[in-house]
């Protein structure tokens, strides 16, 4: 029994080296160069940036619903709506921020005629005005 600690105390005692899957090359300056793995990524963990077009209020239950999902990014065209109905555009666009606000996600206006709506993952880079 003495020998099975003595034989655990010398393993725990040597400094273990880790496993690397790819070779591992010397390069000159003291630098060492690791392999790039070619690990396949999944496409329903990738991040989707999605363009959409609001003619409707009713335009906006799609848009809520990929939001939610989080994994998507949302341009959505409010030109259309714009130029139609503005009490409504109104409407949608605080329906939309309301939710962002929701899933701690980011919204912001981007041109005159695009909205960007962002999930949690994410933040929009708003320029500091100088005062």
């Amino acid at each position: 029994m003495r020998d099975f600690f003595l034989q655990l105390k010398e393993r725990l005692a040597q400094p273990e080296m880790p496993i690397v899957d790819e070779p591992v090359q010397e390069v000159t300056g003291g630098y060492v160069e690791l392999g790039v793995t070619n690990d396949t990524h999944n496409p329903k963990d990738q991040v989707m940036v999605r363009p959409f077009v609001l003619d409707d209020f009713e335009d906006i239950k799609q848009i809520l619903d990929v939001l939610r999902h989080g994994k998507t990014i949302a341009l959505v065209n409010i030109k259309p709506l714009k130029e139609r109905d503005i009490v409504e555009l109104k409407r949608a666009v605080n329906k939309l921020r309301k939710t962002c606000e929701a899933i701690d996600g980011d919204i912001a206006g981007f041109g005159e005629d695009y909205i960007v709506a962002v999930p949690y993952f994410a933040r929009i880079h708003r320029n500091q005005v100088d005062q």
